[in-house]
């Protein structure tokens, strides 16, 4: 049996889901699953655009004889060497002993360090630009360095429009059935996943997609084919606009966002009479986060949406309390910048994580620390509600903009 979808006279989807998979990259929850995707072109050479992660290379591969119908793989353009698109290409060489694969200098190179066939005899070396026709379709290569490792191209097919664009526009997230992004609620089921990909996959080089943005600006696309998610076909300026927000260290929305630890309450209690001031004073978008029981790649992306951000953290053995001191370590590993910031501190006896947080973000671009370090001492008292009333109307004044 096979799963071949059909997108066009002779393009098809190939690819497959993987609804088992709790860490993507090992690393990010994904309890939606993760999609694979793969495409092949059937023209007069056939072409195979990327492969698969190994946990879906049997339904790949039944899916790419399927489409072959008997004939031969002339070619495997490979977009992204990542392992999760990459692990069945030597599966392909040995049922397709004549297939070529068309790569850049540094995807050859990498193929070579993840396996060991004779890669230079079947390997198409491309440049920036260069085209490849395979009869009525004629693939262009972009070059996208770092969005987001270093090989990364994508392949613009100007017969259908198609922008096979690697790990671009791609999101978390297993497919059901329907294939196209407007098939789906997206903004509405979609969208935090795929922000959430995003910020954390790739959201370090923000300058790197900006200039693959600019690079493809110029190109007339009606699709966009990526290797995780669904498929655009509508709305394409929609998520390109989110690409650009993103990728510019924008906030995506004005709203104020809450994240603490608290060791026994008090921490907690402070930050809900904050969040109470703030409502008092008109912000609606409120959004708070205990980061001991949310995943840090959860907060990384509510820090890239929002634009106003409050942390607050005990102290803890004289440093930051450990869930947020990972939050802020990553902050800085995905160049967070340009965000209204507040911290407050809690400490019984070594009041410490203030100092060591406001050091933190002053080593980040365009953060503005928009109030003094509050300092809790155990717990919020009567004499210090002036200052947490000057707080929140500082948040109010940042989130009204």
């Amino acid at each position: 049996m096979h799963n071949v979808r059909k997108i066009t006279e002779d393009i098809f989807y190939v690819g497959a889901s993987d609804r088992r998979l709790a860490l993507f990259e090992n690393v990010y929850p994904i309890e939606r699953g993760v999609s694979y995707n793969s495409y092949i072109v059937l023209d007069e050479k056939t072409v195979l655009l990327d492969t698969v992660d190994h946990s879906v290379s049997r339904e790949f591969l039944e899916n790419v004889e399927a489409a072959l119908s008997g004939r031969a793989l002339d070619y495997l353009i490979v977009n992204h060497m990542e392992p999760d698109h990459c692990s069945v290409i030597a599966e392909l060489v040995l049922r397709y002993p004549d297939v070529k694969i068309v790569g850049n200098a540094k995807t050859i190179q990498m193929i070579k360090q993840f396996y060991t066939f004779d890669v230079d005899s079947h390997a198409v070396l491309v440049k920036d630009g260069e085209t490849l026709a395979t009869g009525r379709h004629s693939f262009t290569f972009v070059f996208a360095p770092m969005v987001h490792w270093p090989e990364v191209m994508v392949a613009f097919d100007s017969q259908s429009g198609i922008l096979f664009s690697a790990d671009a526009f791609g999101t978390f997230g297993a497919l059901a059935g329907n294939l196209y992004a407007d098939e789906v609620e997206f903004e509405k089921e979609w969208l935090d996943d795929a922000r959430r990909y995003y910020i954390n996959i790739v959201g370090k080089y923000g300058v790197q997609v900006t200039n693959t943005l600019k690079k493809a600006a110029g190109l007339p696309i009606k699709m966009i084919c990526p290797l995780h998610g669904p498929i655009w076909r509508k709305d394409i300026s929609w998520f390109i606009d989110k690409y650009s927000t993103w990728a510019g260290y924008v906030p995506e929305e004005r709203g104020l966002l809450i994240i603490y630890s608290s060791i026994y309450g008090d921490t907690a209690w402070a930050m809900d009479k904050l969040a109470s001031l703030a409502a008092d004073r008109g912000v609606r978008n409120i959004h708070m986060y205990d980061a001991s029981k949310t995943d840090v790649s959860v907060l990384v992306s509510e820090c890239f949406r929002y634009s106003t951000i409050v942390i607050a953290s005990p102290t803890y053995n004289a440093e930051i309390f450990p869930k947020i001191e990972m939050l802020v370590s990553e902050l800085k590993a995905h160049a967070f910048q340009n965000r209204d910031v507040v911290v407050i501190e809690n400490g019984t006896w070594a009041l410490s994580a203030g100092k060591k947080l406001t050091e933190a973000f002053y080593g980040m671009k365009d953060i503005r620390l928009i109030s003094p370090t509050l300092s809790i001492k155990s717990s919020l008292k009567e004499e210090q509600l002036g200052a947490m009333t000057e707080i929140a109307d500082k948040l109010a004044a940042s989130v009204k903009g």
